[in-house]
């Protein structure tokens, strides 16, 4: 344990140190109680100080978009797999994580958004539950990808208000089709109660898009993936949410699910504040090549890619710090650039900017430590050490 658990005030010494705005080099950073309190050239010689050695000091990584891991899925809606998600995201630098859900049964679908709003409130022993994502049910079947069409519904008030009372608080996230909806105040509706409306797994053209962002919606649900693509004449779901200004897009960084040429041009189209690097993985993630489910879905997973029976892609097993290294060397974003996206944009995303997401003072003290291979040695969260 690099960290004793009773150790409530201490510095990090690291040879890099990255924050939200550059790198610096051998700098320590003060924790105290849990929150940081100070980052310095200058050690008080009565605290304690971790030594890191040629160790990079990172934000910890948050990931918006996770199904599963290690065997378990959030649609098992069981405290269980929860823990042991929770526990093997710590082992990739990951404090913090939202939910996902898949296409399912309804009753299915409530049960893991109860399971959701218990662990939210209770807390986990890894990373820690930041709310619970809706992706399902409510899709274009041209679209589907790894969703079970057969269990597709409409979108309706009534729906949406069993969905959200089930998760007590936490839903932080919804996608949706816009074409499918009746009215795009059904956005709306929902953005009120404080839920972010993601675009996704939909056959939505340029016009229909761009309606439902001026109606609210945030974003769009893996860029490119699951949804209509560019044509010279028919820019579609993906150029609308690539040419808004304000629209935030999630991006599955593994070289599979994007070219490394269209992954740049999203960075220069969108630039670091408004992608969030997701890794979508499923349960196979941590897990040899074989067959598994996502959610009710049979997938078969060969060579760490996973698919649907009938051949599309079907998430990923793919690990947060692994995805920030990835974009690294295959874009033009700095480093810098790509750990803001795998932890501050998706802290602001989340309206919780101000607590987590970066290293800065008065901030949770959230560090994933990495080494010069870019294998997380250590991850602590609130100050405690999680892996």
């Amino acid at each position: 344990m690099l960290i004793p658990t009773d150790l409530n005030r201490y510095y990090l010494k690291a040879a890099k140190v990255v924050t939200a705005e550059k790198v610096l080099l051998d700098h320590a950073v003060l924790v105290e109680r849990g929150k940081i309190s100070a980052i310095t050239t200058q050690i008080e010689p009565e605290i304690k100080v971790i030594d890191l050695g040629e160790h990079s000091l990172f934000p910890g990584f948050i990931d918006l978009h996770i199904h599963g891991r290690e065997g378990c899925d959030i649609m098992d809606g069981t405290p269980e797999s929860l823990e042991i998600i929770s526990r093997s995201l710590a082992k990739h630098g990951v404090t913090g994580f939202v939910g996902t859900t898949v296409t399912a049964d309804w009753d299915v679908s409530i049960q893991a958004y109860k399971n959701m709003a218990s662990a939210y409130q209770k807390g986990l022993a890894g990373a820690q539950l930041l709310g619970a994502y809706n992706e399902g049910l409510f899709f274009a079947e041209a679209h589907k990808g790894a969703h079970n069409e057969s269990f597709f519904l409409e979108l309706t008030k009534q729906r949406f208000d069993e969905i959200y009372a089930a998760c007590e608080g936490c839903l932080s996230s919804f996608a949706l089709a816009p074409e499918l909806l009746k009215s795009p105040d059904m956005i709306r509706y929902i953005t009120d109660k404080g839920v972010r409306v993601m675009l996704g797994h939909t056959d939505a053209n340029f016009e229909q898009t761009t309606q439902a962002l001026a109606h609210g919606a945030c974003g769009g649900v893996h860029i490119f993936n699951g949804m209509r693509g560019i044509h010279h004449r028919d820019p579609g779901c993906t150029g609308a949410l690539l040419m808004d200004k304000d629209a935030m897009v999630e991006l599955i960084p593994d070289g599979i699910h994007l070219h490394p040429s269209i992954m740049n041009m999203v960075y220069r189209l969108k630039g670091a504040d408004k992608i969030a690097l997701i890794t979508d993985c499923v349960s196979a993630g941590g897990l040899q090549d074989g067959r598994y489910r996502l959610g009710e879905l049979p997938i078969v997973v060969e060579q760490g890619v996973a698919r649907t029976e009938s051949g599309s892609l079907a998430g990923s097993t793919l690990t947060m710090e692994v995805g920030v290294e990835r974009f690294y060397n295959l874009t033009d974003a700095s480093l810098v650039e790509a750990t803001k996206m795998a932890s501050l944009v998706p802290a602001e995303f989340l309206n919780k900017a101000e607590q987590i997401g970066s290293i800065a003072v008065g901030k949770q003290a959230n560090f994933a430590l990495l080494d010069k291979d870019f294998s997380v040695q250590a991850t602590i969260c609130a100050g405690k050490q999680i892996f």
